[in-house]
């Protein structure tokens, strides 16, 4: 028997009722994620005091005021952005986190004296030092893979071989907490910051102190090594940076004020360049040598940053401030940034240039009173740089 046929209707009505039926099932498909320029906000559930990018992968590492440690995967896409996992292992406030070269481990110190290890990957605690320090610990260094360093609340700074657990150095030469860590690229010396306004320098090789700086004006709060290891930068409670000649340390051989309320925060983005974080909750994109403050990077409006930190691909910076909030802002632009070693007369509004598109500054009033005092304010178009320039300083290298 043959089989019967259906008969297809293809009238004019059937066919725009199939056109209908094709359209709701295409209103039915979830729109296509977003891609943003950087990845959206984290929300806190506190304060977060530390973030540290990994070295391989888009992952990020937070410490907040609680102790607790979070680690999430960012995208540009559109709630994409994951946690992976979080660590409630220290006891009070975790001050700093950084991976391991490899990333297969990430180090913090905490409020509560201890130094952790934790399993990236898994997300466990693999190593535990407690009571580390005799006060409560305020920075960590990773000098190599089995020497970190540690500076605590009353400037002690310790050097330990994580191999066997234990400190090789343990030197007191500043009067108040020790800021911040950096290590010249050889590992032999490092340099520290502090709140007594006064930069160490210490022998790894030797083992032992080396010397203090003049005291400068206010709390030095970051340090950071730059134009090749020529050049030392400090950021300071008082808003100015402080420039060492490498193998000068004992006085400044530079200094800018930037119209900031501090300098809280410094990463070097190049050789030259840095971006800058301050309690205004402002980031600032600096030149050194020639000094100048290039632009705004972005901003946390009215609200204190704690640290900064800088992408593995140098395109992004990450911030947190006390809006609990990690924001994301867009750098790929600034290592091709060039800075004229002349200073042009100041510009009639005085505000910061915008140098992302998150960052305020194309006509918003957050920027009225921030204005750029790199600028001189004589009549002139031009005028020559008074600062010292690279020749002049690298006499004395």
């Amino acid at each position: 028997m043959a089989t019967p046929q259906v008969a297809h209707d293809s009238t004019p009505e059937a066919k725009i009722t199939s056109g209908l039926e094709q359209n709701d099932e295409l209103e039915d498909e979830p729109p296509q994620p977003k891609i943003r320029e950087t990845p959206e906000d984290i929300k806190q559930e506190a304060i977060v005091n530390t973030l540290a990018f990994h070295p391989n992968e888009d992952i990020l590492a937070a410490g907040d005021i609680d102790g607790d440690i979070y680690l999430y995967s960012y995208s540009c896409t559109e709630r994409e952005n994951k946690e992976l996992w979080s660590s409630g292992h220290h006891l009070k406030s975790c001050r700093k986190v950084a991976f391991s070269s490899d990333g297969q481990n990430l180090f913090s110190v905490s409020k509560d004296k201890a130094v952790h290890i934790m399993d990236v990957e898994a997300g466990k605690l693999v190593t535990r030092i407690p009571k580390a320090h005799s006060k409560p610990i305020n920075a960590l260094l990773l000098v190599d893979e089995n020497v970190i360093a540690t500076g605590d609340d009353e400037g002690t700074l310790k050097v330990w071989d994580m191999r066997k657990g234990t400190s090789f150095m343990s030197l007191k030469h500043h009067e108040d907490y020790i800021s911040d860590i950096a290590v010249d690229q050889a590992k032999k010396t490092l340099l520290t910051s502090s709140g007594d306004g006064t930069m160490g320098v210490f022998s790894i090789k030797r083992r032992r102190f080396e010397l203090l700086s003049e005291f400068q004006n206010g709390d030095l709060t970051s340090v950071s090594i730059m134009k090749r290891g020529r050049k030392v930068v400090c950021g300071s409670g008082e808003g100015t940076i402080y420039i060492f000649n490498w193998n000068g340390f004992g006085a400044t051989s530079d200094r800018f004020a930037v119209q900031a309320e501090s300098i809280d925060s410094i990463v070097p983005i190049t050789d030259s360049l840095l971006c800058a974080a301050s309690m205004d909750g402002v980031i600032r994109a600096i030149s050194i040598l020639p000094n100048r403050v290039v632009g705004s990077v972005g901003q946390h409006a009215g609200e204190p940053i704690e640290e900064i930190a800088c992408s593995r691909d140098t395109r992004f910076v990450a911030s947190c401030a006390h809006d609990q909030l990690i924001k994301f802002w867009d750098i790929s632009s600034l290592p091709k940034t060039s800075v004229s070693d002349y200073r042009r007369r100041k510009k009639k509004d005085g505000r910061l240039k915008a140098l992302s598109s998150k960052a305020f500054g194309g006509g918003g009033e957050f920027f009225c009173g921030l204005l750029d005092t790199n600028e001189e304010t004589d009549k002139t178009e031009e005028v020559e740089d008074d600062d010292s320039d690279e020749e002049d300083d690298s006499e004395s290298d």
